[in-house]
């Protein structure tokens, strides 16, 4: 079965919700930014982040975007923003584009990363 695109999976998020589409948009945007190299993949429903090792991804819900860290119970989590009591796996969960700048979003992005490499 094929796999599907990024592209694709942002148009059906598009058709869900143009404020979802925007918010994961805004976090695509932000972890281009502070990774690099970086690759994307779709799995899980969601967008994957890979950089050396997978670190974290973006999934749009009805309601909210998860930003979703794989290793982030590892993350000192300083600014309170991290939900979740998996044994590994830490979320933020984002409501609008805006949250992707309330929540500090840009300081996770990193820890999540050195995390993920830690765990490697």
């Amino acid at each position: 079965m094929p796999t599907k695109s990024v592209e694709a999976l942002l148009e059906d998020i598009r058709f869900l919700s143009e404020d979802r589409h925007a918010t994961v948009q805004a976090v695509r945007s932000l972890v281009k930014k502070l990774v690099k190299p970086l690759a994307e993949e779709v799995k899980y429903g969601g967008i994957l982040f890979t950089s050396g090792v997978q670190f974290g991804g973006v999934f749009a819900y009805k309601d909210h975007v998860s930003v979703e860290f794989s290793h982030g119970a590892s993350i000192a989590d300083e600014l309170g923003h991290l939900q979740g009591g998996g044994k590994f796996r830490r979320h933020i969960k984002l409501k609008a584009p805006a949250d992707v700048e309330l929540t500090q979003l840009a300081d996770y992005i990193p820890l999540a990363l050195q995390a993920a490499k830690g765990a490697a």
